[in-house]
């Protein structure tokens, strides 16, 4: 059982729940567009189907990362992994649109649901598993604040990063941050730190989210010129 009298339970889930903010929005928005077409009985059913493959595609690919962060240097990859999500995110082009093909038939929109969702949701389970460290309740905690998030939640996140840009930047920061933390916990180099860099795991952290704001930062600069063109 989880210690919830620990500070550090209560701040992994604000990471959680601030990751599953960030990275869920696009996901609502794709079950709105695949389910645009259809009828409005049928458009129940498609998200109530679609949402609920996709939780099941979620929940067993977030176990899997999460096993898999128990060997050496998959943490190495994993963070950096979590660093590019972290700079992407920053980066991004906000002209995009959501290529998602919209259906008719009640069949073909769930399967678009849970397929899209699939592809969008990896950065999603890194991001938790590397907020919950390998602790199951909060995995499942994690898991739990993305359902309403992904069906419900889409227009208000939008609005919120529309009027707060630095929200974004702050999750971005947030991603670098967990990556620092996890890259130096990592089986094949912790003993090597341990006896060598001892202060490393205090600073890792900070040079993540500062990697990370700063590259993102500086994509974002360089490309706006360009746009204007």
């Amino acid at each position: 059982m989880p210690d919830l009298a620990a500070p550090q339970f209560w701040i992994a889930v604000v990471e959680i729940i601030f990751v599953n903010i960030l990275l869920s929005g696009d996901n609502a928005v794709v079950i709105a567009l695949a389910c645009r077409n259809l009828a409005q009985r049928q458009r129940r059913l498609g998200i109530f189907w679609g949402v609920l493959g996709a939780i099941v595609l979620r929940i067993v690919l977030t176990f899997f990362a999460m096993n898999l962060l128990a060997y050496p240097w998959l943490r190495l990859i994993g963070g950096a992994l979590l660093l590019w999500i972290g700079v992407k995110l920053i980066a991004q082009d906000d002209g995009g649109e959501h290529k998602v093909k919209a259906s008719d038939r009640l069949l073909a929109a769930i399967w678009t649901i849970i397929v899209a969702d699939l592809v969008m949701s990896l950065d999603n389970v890194m991001g938790v598993a590397a907020a919950a460290k390998g602790d199951v309740p909060l995995i499942v905690f994690g898991l739990i604040v993305s359902i309403p998030i992904v069906v419900f939640g889409s227009q208000i996140v939008m609005r919120l990063i529309t009027r707060f840009p630095m929200l974004v930047l702050a999750g971005g920061g947030l991603l670098g941050y967990i990556a620092g933390e996890m890259m130096v916990e990592d089986p094949a180099v912790a003993p090597w730190i341990a006896a060598n860099a001892s202060q490393l795991p205090a600073l890792a952290p900070a040079v993540g989210l500062v990697l990370v704001v700063g590259v993102g930062w500086g994509l974002t600069r360089r490309r706006r010129p360009a746009q204007k063109t």
